[in-house]
């Protein structure tokens, strides 16, 4: 399971996929979606659209990963998560295919979702790419649009080490003749993207060069969720011009109660204040560089940082980035994934701030409320797995 051991669970094919859909009677082919990939703000994204096709009056699937806290926070309709007993009834129901397919889980995972979406008979549904895009489980399906949101230098043991590897596996989801959005332009990816388009005849906009009034999102604070929005809107004006009924007010809507209509969790989340307590689950250089900019912008006597990692991250460009007045507070995440410890301690040797180091994550979140004072601020992040275990979230 890619969440909990990474590299190793990672399935380079859709043999597996797809073989598992045929057995399905091909569940994909059931409903209409929107595939959204990207390094950061797919995630976003997905629940911003979603939210707002909800908004709109449309029966909305959404399926992204990982969870936070329980599985069936992968597929939800219209904000509702998937039953525990859907789950275990198709895994009872199917497996003979199972068994014989030996799908990854990430593979069963996408099945299952579209399977309950084209059961339950979405009107669309919100598929969020899992790692990459060409490869990807989710690349079976024939969108009504695809969105790719940005590209940094995250998972490179499996998706290259340039912008243009990475940004080329991201392409994949384009498709013959469906229009792509393109959230941001970098010059390093914005030629590989036009030449796939290209290629696959699909009608390209740079969301970045569109024109939008500004829109207020209530409840989701990060500051980067305004390039996010660009794309979202961008996405939706296409949606119209293929029929489908969204007005500005149900955008204005949608976007302003996203964590209430989807449950989205962890991104730039306040949980609680004196002292301001915010979590994110901003995981690369490229996230960090907006986290980082946004903690210069809050109002505090001292910060302290919770913060754990995996493995295969490359820290060097994250820990240059963290402030220098901060106390930071490392801790380990319950995942084989995990740096350790250990590992944290001899990489982090060399910084110049203050440094404590504490295994488990909700007694590191404990240490810095006990020596926080109320006008202090408290940035928990680092990796999705170290907010996944904050208790209470």
């Amino acid at each position: 399971m890619y969440q909990r051991v990474g590299q190793a669970a990672f399935k380079k094919d859709l043999t597996n996929t797809i073989k598992l859909c045929k057995a399905l009677n091909h569940p994909e082919k059931k409903f209409k979606s929107i595939h959204v990939a990207g390094t950061n703000g797919k995630g976003s994204t997905s629940h911003m659209l979603a939210s707002v096709l909800q908004a709109c009056g449309y029966k909305v699937g959404l399926y992204t990963s990982p969870h936070l806290k329980s599985f069936t926070e992968r597929i939800r309709i219209n904000g509702e998560e998937v039953s525990q007993g859907f789950v275990v009834d198709f895994i009872e129901q199917n497996m003979p295919s199972i068994e014989s397919i030996k799908p990854s889980f990430f593979e069963m995972t996408v099945a299952i979702a579209f399977n309950y979406f084209a059961q339950q008979k979405v009107d669309i549904a919100v598929i969020e790419v899992g790692l990459g895009g060409r490869l990807d489980s989710t690349n079976i399906i024939e969108p009504e649009v695809s969105v790719i949101t940005n590209i940094g230098m995250d998972h490179m043991d499996m998706l290259g080490d340039t912008l243009e590897k990475i940004a080329f596996e991201k392409a994949g989801i384009i498709k013959e003749s469906v229009p792509v959005i393109v959230t941001e332009k970098q010059k390093e990816t914005e030629p590989v993207f036009v030449e796939v388009a290209k290629k696959r005849n699909a009608p390209i906009i740079f969301a970045e060069d569109q024109v939008y009034d500004e829109i207020p999102l209530s409840d989701l604070q990060g500051t980067y969720q305004a390039k996010n929005v660009k794309g979202v809107l961008t996405c939706l004006r296409v949606l119209t011009e293929l029929g489908w009924e969204i007005s500005e007010d149900k955008i204005r809507l949608g976007l302003s109660q996203v964590q209430t209509n989807t449950g989205l969790k962890g991104r730039w989340q306040q949980l609680g204040s004196n002292p301001l307590t915010i979590c994110d689950t901003g995981h690369n250089k490229e996230a960090f560089q907006y986290i980082v900019d946004q903690i210069s912008r809050q109002l505090y006597s001292q910060l302290y940082m919770v913060l754990g990692f995996v493995k295969e991250k490359d820290l060097n460009p994250i820990l240059a980035m963290l402030p220098e007045n901060a106390h930071l507070i490392f801790c380990e995440p319950q995942i084989p994934r995990a740096l350790l410890i250990d590992e944290l301690k001899a990489k982090t040797s060399k910084l110049k701030q203050p440094k404590t180091y504490i295994q488990d994550v909700n007694e590191a979140i404990n240490f810095a409320q006990q020596s926080a004072s109320p006008d202090d601020m408290i940035y928990i992040g680092g990796s999705t797995f170290v907010v996944a275990e904050i208790e209470g979230l």
